[in-house]
């Protein structure tokens, strides 16, 4: 059955079932809770399998995860962490399940911190990533130490659950999140993927499975899709009026008559003039040939202006290397990034103010994806060229 959520819940109601380090936390953070987490918190503490469709920027992985940062700290609180997964993100991108990790451990370390002042031993919350970068090293110390918050994607996750070794570690998952759903249920990933949530559904009758989006239609198929047949599911559908300001650009007025050369010549010098009006830009190019070809002509037509402020990142690059691009991404270190489709989803770069689609991204949702990567946070606007 798929029943929308009319009505979120209070704050008052929502810190009184938190833990009270998640709550103090988020007024001191944030002054309080966003509509987003005011739909969705109660839901997963609670158990109840829920579709979350809000804006790029709005807090979405966060609400995921309150509820249960809640119940993990509550346990270490008392000892009764065991050594065993309990919560599972999955995301399409590697690169997404790497942001994801540093925005987890950061308010995890720091409600660690006020429970020390406040005298209050906690067990070690671990949280682990395993993705086809992580080196063997640190999967042999899953199987030791396994993380009691795995973020993962499709793939690896099946790998997991084919490996006996592994395996007694997902028995009794509580929490299924499946991250940037519409990229997946429209292909061959999310009906493999389908199949692994229905794997730990039967291991673990009573998991909860929660589905984030920014851009999802039809959502109540999307709905269908997360739970599987015949459960239960809410949608909590959050609207916000987010600014766009998005353009089509030409470099020149007639696309049909005019030679390669010329072409090229204008669309560099619109490419530079662009750049150099923004902080920093995130380009795409549908290709990693493409990518690097970008790069390469932006600092041969422009030397002066480019050096090491410019990167590209895509997967054929080494983890190491994408991730001090998105490192000096992160820290405002970089004029320009330019990327194939890895940076697409999910990414939280507060330095982004412009995002640049050169050819069609071949969907309009894909391409408000990407112009979301600028003005990723609440109340910034979003600009795409």
């Amino acid at each position: 059955m798929i029943t929308y959520i009319t009505k979120p819940d209070s704050e008052s109601q929502i810190f009184k079932k938190l833990n009270p380090l998640v709550g103090e936390w988020f007024k001191k953070k944030f002054g309080g809770l966003s509509e987003t987490q005011l739909n969705t918190v109660m839901r997963v503490n609670n158990r109840e399998n829920i579709l979350l469709s809000a804006p790029t920027g709005s807090g979405k992985t966060l609400s995921a995860f309150t509820s249960i940062l809640s119940n993990l700290l509550t346990f270490a609180e008392h000892g009764n962490l065991e050594d065993k997964v309990y919560a599972i993100y999955v995301s399409p991108l590697k690169a997404l399940s790497r942001d994801i990790e540093v925005n987890l451990n950061e308010p995890l370390k720091e409600m660690q911190e006020m429970a020390a002042l406040k005298g209050i031993n906690l067990q070690d919350i671990r949280i682990g990533v395993r993705t086809g970068d992580t080196p063997t090293k640190e999967k042999q110390k899953m199987l030791k130490n396994p993380p009691h918050i795995l973020i993962t994607t499709p793939e690896s996750l099946a790998i997991m659950l084919m490996s006996y070794k592994f395996y007694d570690n997902l028995q009794t998952v509580e929490w299924l999140i499946i991250d940037e759903i519409d990229a997946l249920a429209e292909n061959k990933r999310g009906v493999h993927l389908n199949l692994l949530a229905e794997h730990l559904q039967h291991l673990s009758p009573e998991l909860c499975r929660i589905g984030l989006s920014a851009t999802v239609e039809p959502i109540e198929e999307i709905a269908k899709y997360l739970v599987g047949k015949d459960k239960s599911c809410k949608i909590a559908k959050v609207n916000f009026n987010k600014k766009f300001d998005l353009k089509v650009l030409s470099p020149v007025s007639d696309l049909i008559n005019v030679s390669y050369e010329k072409y090229n010549v204008e669309l560099y010098k619109m490419l530079n003039k662009l750049i150099q009006e923004h902080k920093t830009t995130l380009i795409f190019t549908n290709t990693r040939a493409g990518t690097e070809r970008v790069v390469h002509n932006l600092k041969d037509k422009f030397p002066k202006k480019y050096s090491d402020n410019i990167g590209a990142h895509h997967g054929s690059l080494s983890k190491e290397n994408r991730h001090e691009l998105e490192n000096r991404l992160k820290n405002g270190e970089m004029k320009c990034a330019v990327c194939s489709t890895s940076l697409e989803l999910g990414i939280d770069i507060g330095s982004i103010d412009l995002v640049i689609s050169l050819g069609s991204p071949k969907g309009v949702a894909r391409f408000l994806q990407r112009a979301g990567r600028a003005g990723h946070s609440m109340g910034e606007m979003v600009k795409g060229r």
